[in-house]
């Protein structure tokens, strides 16, 4: 029987680590470390911790208003987690530790409060770090097992004016260190706290190229015949939602910020090419979303000025240049950190840039 003490993490969570504590428990035999041996202490890293007011929605679906605190991220070591049995798409990845508080700052009691759900964790490459739940193997173990950094266990009701803070663990592929920290607020925001110089702890990030670097990538032709490219990212700028006025939004698409990749191609391969290489471009942002381009049906029209979908809009011939505009919509509060593009056929690779938004 497995005994919860704690689940961390977003809604959909996949990471789990069970732990061996206690006599009897499953895995390497290890015991957890008790309060006289010796631990490493976990290396904090520089994050203003600026209080945010936020939005809390329950399962009746009525708001409450809640101040948010991010005031730790902390990088832990491999031995925080030897008595613990990893997950196989865990080893070797890094844990950072994450402490908030958060206040009822409304005038009833909060019930069933989880708003670590909420938040998210991102590398420098804008990949999202991977949250984990732990759970008790031994139901007769008297130690949590969890990492003497990471024992603020939160409250799940909170009376008006109360406080509680909470710690959940994240898990990063090594050389990929945080650059945000983010919480999804219920009210459509996105609330972005910068950690560090926004990635640059431990020096620059296992592949991610400068932006406006150029790169070699594949697509492919009508005949799926592969053909080689070289790809320059141009800009990235936010827009307007007045600049797509002509299109029938939903509500909550209008309550976004347009971002314009602009990329230039040149096929370097042998065969032609239809100018639709921007489909294999995706945005990752702060809050650790992957925002695809949007599709605008707009036959025959005058398209976006602000974004032209390609310059030549005809077939791009072996040597010959198109310049590709693609849109993507982010909540308010996001932002983008990395330009990807994502070729198809064989030989086929993601590459990827850190994003410089224009005017920022």
């Amino acid at each position: 029987m497995r005994k919860p003490i704690r689940i961390a993490g977003a809604a959909g969570l996949s990471a789990l680590m069970l732990l061996a504590v206690g006599c009897g428990g499953p895995g390497n035999g290890k015991a957890a470390p008790g309060p006289s041996e010796a631990v490493t202490p976990a290396k904090p890293l520089p994050m203003k911790a600026t209080p945010r007011q936020a939005t809390w929605t329950d399962s009746d679906d009525k708001a409450h208003p809640l101040r948010i605190t991010p005031t730790r991220l902390a990088r832990g070591s491999d031995s925080d987690l030897s008595h613990i049995r990893l997950d196989d798409d865990l080893k070797g990845k890094v844990p950072y530790y994450l402490t908030f508080s958060y206040t009822n700052t409304g005038k009833k009691t909060v019930k069933n409060l989880s708003p670590e759900r909420n938040f998210s964790v991102t590398g420098a490459d804008g990949q999202p770090a991977q949250p984990v739940s732990l759970f008790q193997s031994n139901p007769l173990a008297t130690s949590s097992g969890l990492p003497p950094e990471c024992r603020e266990g939160g409250a799940s009701q909170l009376a008006a004016g109360a406080t509680a803070a909470l710690c959940q663990i994240y898990m990063l592929p090594k050389g990929q260190p945080p650059a945000t920290v983010s919480y999804k607020d219920d009210g459509g925001d996105t609330l972005i706290w910068k950690v560090g110089e926004g990635g640059a702890e431990g020096g620059a990030s296992d592949g991610i190229l400068p932006a406006g670097k150029p790169a070699d990538g594949v697509t492919e032709d009508t005949d799926k015949r592969p053909v080689s490219l070289r790809i320059t990212p141009k800009s990235v700028r936010a827009g307007s939602i007045a600049d797509l006025g002509r299109f029938d939004l939903n509500a909550d698409q209008k309550k976004m910020v347009p971002y314009y990749v602009t990329m230039q191609y040149r096929n370097s391969g042998k065969y032609d090419l239809l100018p639709s290489m921007s489909d294999g471009v995706t945005l990752q942002t702060a809050a650790g979303q992957t925002v695809q381009k949007m599709v605008l049906i707009d036959i025959g029209g005058p398209g976006v000025s602000q974004c032209p979908e390609a310059v030549p809009d005809k077939m791009v011939k072996p040597n010959g240049v198109v310049t590709e505009c693609s849109i993507h919509l982010l909540p308010k509060g996001d932002a983008p950190t990395a330009v990807i593009f994502n070729g198809e056929g064989e030989g086929s690779h993601q590459v990827t840039w850190r994003a410089s938004v224009a005017g920022k």
